[in-house]
């Protein structure tokens, strides 16, 4: 099989574990920089070109960054245009990254969610802070990522504060509860098809409430329980995602989902379980590429 990795660098470990996996099953693999690419958008013969040559595959696994992904859904949209199965669809993708979108989704299908508020005036931040009990609560920034745009406003006050300023500068924001019982842990669910196929808890540093390995945070493997296996598939099938990384908290109340990530890394899960998710995520496309190319045709 002809597989594309669209990807911005072929150094970041996830990009070159996919490569390597695939290539280890006998695939003939390259990787595409997606924001060099240009389409050819035409009504019998589409196409996707790179230096001045067409790019044929069976298959893409995208790995688009948030920071791109207008112009990278658009380049694996022109791929569905042409009949290539992709791992993760475009509609699926964008789906993800619309943080508000995505939970409401989730809220409408029974998900459990932290309780989030979201509104644009800035007249409104008292009713605002009131629909998720109050402080200590969190701020995220719609177009945040990573932990970056993140802020936890211990009192009513500070998270007055730091509402006016983030609406001052035209952002979209949202207001969450804060979860105290999660004590700055998350767990990862890593979800490949309909499965789990690893899991990792992530601890942020002390003083720390935001766990991503990347600010110093520690991860350790975790057995999920099956509520929280059901939550990680369930996030994953109402997004469209055929691989994705679901983040929840623990609480009280049982899982909550924080987010569902389309193009999870790879370093933290495999390093931390051992589990060998670059080989899980290229066996489950050499299985479902085939019948998928059919249905990819039809897809906007």
């Amino acid at each position: 099989m002809k597989l594309g990795i669209l990807s911005r660098s072929s150094h970041i470990y996830s990009t070159t574990r996919l490569k390597q996996a695939a290539e280890q099953r006998g695939h003939d693999v390259r990787i595409v920089d997606y924001s060099r690419c240009y389409m050819n958008i035409t009504s019998h013969k589409p196409g996707v070109l790179l230096g001045g040559h067409e790019l044929i595959f069976d298959a893409i696994v995208p790995r688009i960054g948030a920071s791109l992904t207008f112009y990278g859904t658009a380049v694996v949209r022109q791929f569905e245009m042409m009949g290539v199965y992709s791992l993760n669809s475009s509609q699926a993708i964008s789906r993800s990254r619309d943080k508000l979108r995505s939970l409401q989704l989730l809220a409408r299908d029974g998900i459990g969610l932290p309780v989030t508020s979201f509104a644009r005036s800035t007249k409104d931040v008292d009713g605002l802070i009131d629909v998720v009990g109050g402080a200590p609560l969190i701020i995220k920034l719609l177009e945040g990522t990573q932990g970056v745009g993140v802020v936890l406003a211990e009192t009513k006050k500070a998270a007055e504060s730091v509402i006016f300023a983030f609406r001052q500068l035209d952002a979209n924001i949202l207001v969450q509860e804060f979860i105290k019982e999660a004590a700055g842990a998350d767990v990862r669910a890593f979800v490949v098809g309909d499965k789990v196929i690893a899991a990792m808890k992530r601890q942020g540093p002390e003083g720390e409430f935001r766990s991503n390995l990347h600010r110093g945070g520690s991860s350790e493997k975790v057995k999920l329980t099956p509520e929280e296996r059901s939550s990680a598939v369930r996030s994953a099938k109402l997004l469209g995602l055929r691989v994705a990384g679901v983040d929840m908290l623990r609480s009280h109340r049982g899982p909550l989902v924080m987010e569902v990530n389309s193009s999870p890394g790879l370093e933290g899960i495999e390093q931390t379980t051992g589990v060998d998710v670059a080989g899980a995520i290229v066996e489950y496309i050499e299985k479902h590429a085939e019948k998928g190319n059919r249905k990819n045709r039809s897809e906007g």
